[in-house]
């Protein structure tokens, strides 16, 4: 039986406010706030410009890469366990695409972030641990497979995206996993992580995208 109106009008202020409060902490940027205590300047004038762990990674300050890769991916996390505490599946699915979006498009940053990988990582943690667990260790393969580090994340996210749909439309044990809702907000997501590496996939195209531990001078 379909949802009544008042039913879809009683939810949607719980998603939007789900929705905001991911942005919110995902907006937070990590990488920028830990690179300056760490007195390696502005993130944003070295490498890519980039705010995500793997441009701070190229200031040669290993632990506040990996410091910036956990809260990144922490925040997405929290944000949907948060929501989902609170008010259930759709707040959460609602919270983690808005972490996401506020990491890529933070307001404090005139709307330059991160490419959302490891915000991601964390909210597919968070909405079923599996699927993090999938997304993780795909991406470590295909890293070592072909040493490339956007290559390795946006294969490995497509395929976890392909594992959630999977997982949705099979027995029982399945759904358990996965749902048809979460299905379509991480291929959302992970298209959403696709568009922000444009350039990545322009470079991967034309054979001169670095190779792990290979420096990226733009």
């Amino acid at each position: 039986m379909p949802a009544s109106p008042y039913a879809i009008a009683a939810v949607w202020p719980w998603l939007l406010a789900a929705l905001a409060f991911g942005y919110v902490l995902g907006s937070i940027p990590f990488g920028l706030i830990f690179t300056r205590l760490a007195g390696a300047g502005d993130i944003r004038q070295v490498g890519s410009g980039n705010i995500g762990a793997t441009n701070v990674l190229r200031t040669g300050r290993k632990g506040v890469a990996a410091a910036t890769l956990l809260a990144d991916a922490a925040k997405g996390a929290v944000a949907v366990l948060a929501a989902g505490a609170m008010a259930g599946e759709p707040a959460s699915l609602a919270a983690g695409l808005g972490a996401v979006l506020g990491h890529c498009f933070p307001v404090w940053l005139r709307f330059k972030g991160g490419k959302g990988v490891a915000t991601t990582l964390g909210c597919l943690a968070a909405w079923s641990w599996p699927l993090g667990i999938a997304a993780c260790l795909l991406w470590l393969l295909l890293a070592v497979l072909f040493r490339i580090s956007s290559l390795s994340a946006l294969l490995g996210l497509a395929l976890t995206a392909a594992l959630a749909w999977l997982l949705a439309v099979a027995p029982p044990w399945g759904h358990a996993l996965s749902s048809l809702p979460l299905a379509v907000v991480v291929t959302i997501t992970v298209a959403l992580v696709w568009a922000m590496h444009h350039q990545n996939i322009a470079r991967l195209l034309a054979g001169t995208e670095p190779r792990i531990g290979q420096s990226k001078k733009t």
